[in-house]
Order: structure tokens, then sequence, then C-alpha cells
């Protein structure tokens, strides 16, 4: 039998993923420009907050429960006329903002536009006491009875033209009542701009990254870097810039930034050199000098073509405690100790088997996807994405070998596990069945062909949970242990 699948449009595959703080709402944007929120329902069914359950002792061994809460369009396509340079509606990052009076507040940026939304729930309002009653028509006007009923025979509304049986009542036709708006008990999600951060970057916005002071955010370009405060959008400042003066002169970019958890004066930035630099902003206004700068230093004699395009890290993530960052490059994750500059203390191996066939990915431009990575609230867990829709798990607590791979699909251990009994087994339970990577080129860690067309970029993982919500092409998938 031959079954037509039909293709996944573009405009639905997602782009961007994250949870807001205390993991009850989940954000993904697709590449037409839209925003998807999540709402986590489990909770609610037992009465109150994830923090009440635990005052009285509920057990939150259940699965973690999401459903759809609302979408908006959050930028479309536009074209930049002085650069003759179309600007595609696709959202490169999401960032969930401090909620206040029960609305939810949320940053949303494209390659060059930034937006703050505000998503609410209104009830609905309807007009209510009015004269004109529907059920009664007379020509091309409405008769409605008496606005307090005093006479039975109808009149117009309107002006409309009174037929053959129509007569006034005796006294004239009543005053007329004004319409009344009244509040429902029905409701409804209203998504708002509220401001548009616009005109600050000449290059592709890479990212975005609130602050702890809950007041001001940071957006990053290949080049430069803005702080921006939520309340001003025509005023950003400018607090790194590594465009050199000539332009041939140009070595490496910036990739990825990000605000420490709880210091609101440091922030890190990773390069396509694969170094980070950790900078202070109470240094100076201009932060062109960094703090501190960690880097790996190459083994003597490894040096390729491949180096440096590798060697690019696509992704960091600071985690919860602040002490840690992890960083993604093309073929490993490293965690590194931000009191530790000699190198990174942990380094996982995420595709090594592809090592052989980095000619073929240049070929084809796989070599430059970018990657996301994070880490579990605990910190205990790291993971990131591979290809054929497959994710690494990896424990980087001191002495563990913890490594798993799963697969991003509706069974997504039917290749480690003969007949699982549910796909959110323990991680634990899984450990070491898929080690680092199998040494045959050109196919998965389970001995299966490799497919580059298939990746997984986009993941996060739940603040307080071991749940990891990932995006393969157009689908979510979300895996709890």
């Amino acid at each position: 039998m031959f079954l037509h699948i039909p293709a996944i449009a573009s405009v639905d595959i997602i782009s961007a993923i994250e949870f807001d703080k205390t993991g009850d709402h989940l954000a993904t944007g697709d590449r037409g420009g839209r925003v998807v929120l999540f709402e986590r329902t489990d909770t609610k069914d037992h009465g109150g907050s994830r923090r009440d359950l635990e005052r009285m002792d509920y057990s939150t061994s259940r699965h973690p429960e999401f459903r759809y809460k609302t979408e908006f369009q959050s930028h479309e396509p536009e074209f930049d006329y002085l650069k003759s340079l179309e600007i595609e509606e696709k959202i490169n990052k999401i960032r969930w903002c401090q909620t206040a009076n029960g609305a939810l507040f949320l940053l949303s940026t494209n390659d060059k536009t930034i937006k703050f939304w505000k998503v609410q729930e209104k009830k609905v309002k309807k007009i209510a006491d009015m004269n004109v009653d529907p059920s009664k028509a007379v020509g091309n006007g409405n008769v409605a009875s008496s606005s307090n009923n005093v006479s039975p025979k109808p009149y117009l509304a309107n002006g409309g033209s009174p037929s053959k049986e129509f007569s006034f009542p005796p006294g004239g036709i009543p005053s007329l009542r004004l319409p009344t708006v009244v509040t429902s008990n029905e409701t409804s999600l209203v998504a708002r701009c509220r401001r548009v951060y616009a005109h600050a970057h000449d290059y592709h916005i890479n990212s975005i990254s609130n602050n702890s002071d809950g007041e001001t955010f940071i957006s990053a370009d290949d080049l430069r870097i803005n702080l921006w405060n939520l309340e001003i959008s025509n005023q950003s400042f400018n607090i790194v810039d590594v465009k050199p003066a000539n332009m041939e002169d140009l070595t490496e970019v910036i990739t990825s930034a990000e605000f420490h958890p709880t210091h609101c004066n440091m922030l890190a930035y990773s390069s396509s050199k694969g170094s980070i630099r950790l900078i202070d902003l109470r240094q100076s206004a201009l932060c062109d000098s960094h703090a501190i700068l960690f880097e790996e230093q190459e083994a003597p004699g490894s040096r390729s073509f491949f180096t440096e395009i590798i060697a690019s890290i696509s992704d960091i993530k600071f985690a919860k405690d602040g002490r840690h960052i992890l960083s993604r490059d093309y073929m490993t994750l490293k965690l590194w100790d931000i009191n530790m500059d000699s190198g990174p203390v942990a380094t996982f191996q995420v595709h090594e088997y592809l090592r052989p066939k980095l000619c073929d990915l240049y070929e084809n431009d796989s070599i430059f996807d970018k990657f996301e990575c994070c880490l579990s609230g605990d910190g205990l867990r790291v993971a990131t994405g591979s290809y054929s829709n497959l994710f690494r798990v990896f424990g980087c607590a001191p002495g563990s070998t913890e490594a798993t791979t799963l697969e991003a699909s509706k069974n997504p251990m039917r290749r480690q596990v003969q007949t699982p009994s549910r796909p959110s087994r323990s991680l634990s339970s899984i450990t070491r069945v898929v080690r680092r990577g199998s040494d045959v080129p050109g196919v998965d860690t389970n001995g299966n062909s490799f497919d580059f067309t298939t990746k997984l970029l986009h993941l996060a993982w739940h603040p307080t949970e071991n749940s990891i919500a990932c995006a393969a092409a157009n689908s979510l998938y979300m895996y709890y242990a």
C-alpha cells in the first residue's frame, strides 16, 4: 500500500521553545511568526498552584499535562527598502518576563525586531437592554416592543417606514432606552503588543535574555549586544561592540548571549571561535574588555579545515545556581565553572561518529546547524539535540556516566526497549543502554542510517522537574522521567 505523506509546510516548523520560571506555561514560536502558548493542567485539577500542592504533601509523580492555551501572530514578513532585504517573520527566540496581575508577559524576536507581549484573560462584554426586538421587523426597520412594556402595540425603530397595519401607540412612542454594555461570565484570551523594540540591529538578532532585575534585557546580533529597558522602546545602550574598524579584520562573531540568573550586573556571550566571555556591567559603559575568558586550547596537531567551523558555539545557558555555564558547539557539549577558566569541567561527545563525515556535512551545509542546549533545574543533567530527531541526555554530577539517547517521536523508546510500558520511564533506568556514539560512520547510535534532514535543534528543560520539551519539525514532544 502506498500512502502519500503531505510535506510539512515551512511556516509550521517550530523555531523557538521556552518554559516560564514556574514551569506552568510553555511557549513555542515558528517560522510563520506565530507564538503558541500551552498551559499545565494536571496541577489545576487538584486545586491550587504547584507550591500549594507541595504544602499539602500532594504526590507529583503523575505525568505533567499541558494543553493548548492560545496563539497569536507575533511577527509579519517585512521588507527593508534601504537595504533591499527581506526580513522573514521566523521567531528566533522567546523569553518569558515576570507575571503581573494574572497576565503573562513575554518577549519574542525575529531577525530585526523584538516585541513585548501581554497575554491576559478578559471577560467578554455583551450589549444588553436593546430596544429593538429582532424577532419582529417591518420593511427595512425593526419593530420593537415598548421599553417598559406599557403598550402591547409595536413601534418602529431606526426610522423605518410603517406598514399599513402599523399605528403609533396612544400617547406616542415611549422614551427610548439606550443599550448598555454588560460584562458576562465568559472569558477570552487577548494578546496585545505592548512595546516594539526596532531599528537597533544591523545584523540578525541571535539572542535575547531577561535580566534578573525584571526591568532590563539584552539583545545580541553578530557584532553587538544592546541593553534595553522594558518600558523604553526607542532607546537602547550598546554594551558590547566587536565590530572592527575594517571589516576585513573581522575574525569572530557573537553567537549567543545570556544574563546571569541572579547577578544583574553579569552576562556571558559566546563566539564563533569557541570562546565564552563573562563581562561585568559595573566595569564600564562599553564592555569591550571581558572579566573572564573561557576557552579550550587546541590539541597539538589536531587542526584541520573544519576545526574553526565545528568549534563555533551555537548556544550557551547558565545553570540555575549561576555557577556553571553550558555551551554547545557542533560536536560536543561543554560544562564550564565560572570560577575556573583553565578549561571545561566536563565535555560530552554528542555525535562523535559524524567526525569522518564532516566533508559531507560541509557540502550540504549541515555543519552550520545551530543546536541548542539546556540544563535540568537541579543541575545534574544536560541535554541537546542531534540528527534523525534524536536528543542526548547526559549526567553531569561528579562520577556520573549517564548518557541516554531518545528519539522525538510518538514512540521514543522503541529503539532501546522492546516492549516499553510507557514513554516516560526514569532517565536513571535507561542509562548506559546507549553510550556515547557509535564508531560506525553514517549510522546513528542505534545502528540505523542517519538522516541529516531531520534534526532536533530546539529543546527546553522544565525549571523544577525532569521534563524536557523538544521540537522536531512542526511537532512538539514532551518527555518526563
